[in-house]
């Protein structure tokens, strides 16, 4: 074994926390993922800095909170800044499937890019100066397929795309399916690699993100799946901020990604969707394990990292929501797993870390100096020290006004060991949530009497931290960490 592992960093899109089998979701079947976490180390309190694709992926690629790259909508143009000097310390780099940059083709640094993006993405109704046919949409119309998006479905069927919710049956051949295309086309690039520099590999798979439209084969092993679903009272809408309600009616209005949602969905149309979406995350899952068995037949898979995560999480109805942007945990919580049996310990840790020190970590792992300026913290020390300390005692996000959520100007959580605070700029609502008590996050405790000094203090300290990371980041400009070399 080499100080300079093959990296392999597999980002899912729109993927809940409590969607592995190992993890404390016995409806769920993912056995590749479960091997993952049982040799390996989990993170179960891996938090992302925005419930949103580009701010959080921007957040992960630059080291960096959303107030200090910038980034807060789809629509905003970024690039990864940490690529290049893996490149520069001799990685061959390469990205399979979504990494949702803008725009969507940029080299990035990656020595050769396989662009896929979303499923329902129209190539020209809404996308305005980003409209792009990426290599699924071709291998697409190479055979003859007529993309399903959300405009293709209802004018077929509108009365069945209204019942459907987003959740569908992938009606064409399966290798066409969008993971399927993915997984299929990072396995042939392995089997295909001739080079003998160390690899940085970033697979994005487009799922489990909506529309939900997993293949006939994956579903049948769910159509009897007994798979949690809430039950939302009023009482607990009545306790969220005016923000959630408009976002509901916005999700009702405007059909986002194909997903025909409706207030007051019934207990089966839930367990209908989450179905749809438990079997897109197993077939994700059996591509995953492919890639892992096609690394150990190239002799790669004892020098290799293997680091899976997602973007964001999903409602499924949780709260009387669909999608993401609020800062509940089904929204900002995602899976965190790391993979390297004889680099790191086996194990999981409660310990609070933000998505984007993801990218510090893996320039410890290969010897790479950290920027100064960074906000981003490596979690290397976890890795093979269960007992050592935490690298944070608190996690943040944050989301400004957009096509979706629309009511409010800037919303900012900060979450604690135990307490969970999100702050609405200029407004008198937001929310707090005792995790120890409540962990999900039903009573809003923001106007309670017996909570308000916590709040208050919890609200100075959101302030602190972004004025403090925002002069940082002035103070520490972004050069090219030196050396980059002395990689052994």
């Amino acid at each position: 074994m080499t100080d300079r592992p093959n990296i392999i960093l597999v980002i899912t899109d729109q993927q809940r926390f409590d969607t592995i089998g190992a993890l404390g979701a016995p409806w769920m079947y993912t056995p590749n993922l479960d091997r993952l976490d049982n040799e390996g180390m989990s993170f179960s309190n891996c938090y992302v800095t925005s419930p949103l694709c580009a701010p959080s992926r921007a957040s992960l690629f630059t080291g960096l909170f959303p107030h200090a790259h910038g980034v807060y909508s789809n629509f905003q143009k970024w690039a990864p800044t940490w690529i290049p000097w893996l490149a520069d310390a001799g990685y061959h780099c390469v990205n399979i499937g979504k990494m949702h940059t803008n725009p969507y083709d940029i080299p990035g640094g990656f020595h050769q890019r396989i662009v896929v993006e979303n499923k329902d993405r129209p190539l020209f109704l809404d996308e305005h100066e980003r409209a792009y046919y990426d290599d699924w949409d071709r291998a697409l119309r190479a055979r003859g397929i007529e993309k399903p998006t959300r405009y293709v479905r209802y004018k077929r069927d509108p009365e069945g795309y209204e019942k459907a919710m987003g959740a569908y049956v992938w009606e064409h051949d399966d290798d066409m399916h969008s993971d399927n295309f993915v997984g299929d086309t990072a396995n042939w690039w392995l089997q295909e690699r001739q080079s003998e520099a160390p690899l940085f590999l970033q697979i994005g798979f487009p799922g489990p993100h909506p529309p939900f439209d997993p293949t006939e084969t994956a579903l049948a092993r769910y159509l009897d799946a007994d798979i949690p679903v809430p039950n939302v009272s009023a009482e607990e809408l009545a306790r969220q901020p005016p923000a959630h309600a408009a976002y509901r009616n916005n999700m009702v209005q405007y059909n986002q990604d194909g997903v025909a949602w409706k207030h007051n969905p019934t207990t089966e149309e839930l367990l209908r969707i989450r179905r749809h979406y438990a079997a897109n995350v197993t077939m994700i899952d059996k591509k995953l394990g492919s890639i892992v068995q096609t690394l150990e037949q190239r002799g790669m898979l004892d020098n290799t990292v293997i680091i899976f995560t997602s973007d964001h999480g999903e409602a499924l109805g949780d709260h009387g929501h669909i999608q993401k942007w609020t800062m509940y945990d089904v929204a900002v919580k995602v899976p965190l797993l790391v993979w390297a049996p004889g680099r790191i310990q086996n194990g999981t840790t409660d310990a609070l870390v933000q998505l984007m020190d993801v990218a510090p970590t893996i320039l410890d792992l290969v010897s790479i100096p950290i920027p100064k300026g960074w906000q981003a913290r490596s979690f290397n020390p976890l890795l093979t020290d269960t007992n050592a300390p935490a690298i944070r005692d608190a996690v943040y996000a944050e989301l400004t006004r957009g096509h979706i959520q629309t009511a409010s100007e800037f919303i900012c959580m900060r979450r604690d060991e135990r307490y969970k605070l999100v702050w609405y700029l200029g407004e008198d609502n937001g929310e707090f949530y005792d995790l120890q008590e409540d962990p999900n996050e039903l009573h809003n405790l923001w106007n309670s009497r017996g909570h308000a000094d916590m709040r208050t203090a919890r609200e100075a300290l959101i302030q602190e931290e972004m004025i403090r990371n925002m002069v940082q980041a002035q103070s520490r400009p972004m050069e090219k960490p030196q050396p980059y070399m002395e990689i052994k």
